[in-house]
């Protein structure tokens, strides 16, 4: 496993949009054949999305690899969307970017972090597991299974 060492992290600008979207489709794109379609973070508007939530990006020499991107609610944090580049996956990015939305939770006073994923994602169901989320409930959707997770921080 390679070190994430020379990974730095940065908030995203506005002008960061297409390098996200790249990312994203990159990133997702191992899950279409699993469910048939593209998942919905592949069809997301990033510049809009951009100007209403927070993301946080993985930097590599330069260039982004990886990405959160979060929504501050009064209780908790929401999770909307993890992301790493395909050719940086397995090297700690997706934890470090966890990591980074449990310090700017426990800043901003809230003690939970939300998220949901697709059933199908088995790893990246373990992978939150691992990081200590918890399965909340699944619901039936569009032909699969959404898994709700989430993980209390201690006070």
């Amino acid at each position: 496993m390679n070190v994430v060492s020379s990974i730095e992290f940065r908030p995203a600008a506005p002008a960061d949009a297409a390098a996200i979207k790249i990312i994203v489709r990159a990133a997702y794109a191992k899950w279409v054949p699993v469910i048939g379609r593209e998942p919905l973070p592949m069809r997301a508007d990033y510049d809009k999305a951009l100007g209403e939530h927070q993301f946080e990006l993985a930097v590599e020499n330069g260039r982004i690899v990886g990405l959160i991107e979060t929504m501050a609610h009064d209780d908790h944090i929401w999770i909307e969307n993890v992301a790493v580049a395909p050719e940086a996956q397995g090297r700690g990015i997706g934890r470090k970017l966890l990591d980074s939305a449990e310090h700017k939770a426990i800043e901003a006073g809230c003690r939970e972090l939300r998220l949901l994923t697709n059933g199908a994602f088995r790893t990246n169901v373990r992978l939150y597991r691992s990081h200590g989320y918890t399965i909340d409930r699944e619901e039936p959707f569009m032909n699969g299974t959404t898994v709700y997770m989430s993980k209390r921080l201690a006070p």
